[in-house]
């Protein structure tokens, strides 16, 4: 199987060539864009000795099945940008904040997700390998760049990888619409990890008996669920607000 995938878009490739350069094969350019913003990547690539090549915007097309791509796409070699939870975990100097995603099929959620999860300082966003949607191109364009700056980590069996985070003394926080605690009225302290299951379905027996405690959000209107990243984004200002106290 290739290592190969595709990224696009300027906020995307430009956070890659700042953060992992070594990853990135070639990058494609629009040959009809001269302005300032491919001056600057253009610029960076050539700075990083990676290899550019002109084509027009039909091609990137077809490479990426978007029209959304801005006139630049870059090829990655993945097995360069793996990196493992200890990796993760062992390299930290405070207590560890991490997101849980089990079962998000959905690219644009998942993207969105790893732009809450850079906005509030999450050392990692961690899923199955299976029954989830990994890290696609749409990914990456809809990160914004999040998808290179916080190390996403897929795991084979999810409700395992729960308890060895229990074992580094990491609470595991997920969240439900009929849980007992509120996130309001909830202490959060100390290394975290909150989980979050899909909109649909929420969060399968297995992780939810996985965690140490689970806290439903507080909801004033007639919906009754919010979309993943929205809820994330709650949960984890709410862990950065508690702790800012401390």
């Amino acid at each position: 199987m290739s290592n190969t995938r595709f990224i696009f878009g300027f906020h995307a490739i430009t956070s890659r060539l700042r953060q992992n350069p070594e990853s990135i094969k070639e990058i494609l350019i629009d040959a009809a864009r001269d302005d300032q913003r491919a001056r600057t990547l253009i610029q960076l690539a050539e700075s990083r000795k990676i290899r550019l090549l002109p084509c027009d915007s039909a091609k990137l097309s077809a490479i990426t099945d978007s029209e959304r791509h801005q006139g630049v796409v870059a090829s990655i070699d993945s097995a360069r940008s793996h990196i493992g939870l200890d990796d993760v975990l062992d390299t930290l100097t405070g207590p560890a904040r991490l997101l849980v995603l089990d079962g998000i099929q959905d690219p644009h959620n998942l993207g969105a997700c790893l732009r809450v999860a850079d906005a509030f300082g999450v050392h990692a966003v961690i899923a199955p390998k299976d029954r989830a949607v990994g890290l696609t191109a749409t990914v990456y364009k809809v990160s914004s760049g999040a998808a290179d700056t916080v190390p996403y980590i897929a795991v084979t069996n999810l409700a395992r990888t729960l308890n060895q985070l229990k074992e580094r003394n990491i609470w595991i926080f997920g969240t439900a619409e009929d849980a007992e605690y509120d996130l309001t009225h909830f202490p959060i302290q100390g290394a975290v990890a909150w989980v979050l299951g899909s909109e649909e379905k929420g969060l399968r027996r297995l992780t939810r008996e996985s965690c140490d405690q689970l806290v439903r959000i507080p909801m004033q209107g007639s919906i009754e669920s919010l979309n993943v990243a929205v809820s994330a984004g709650i949960c984890l200002f709410e862990t950065h607000r508690q702790q800012s106290l401390v």
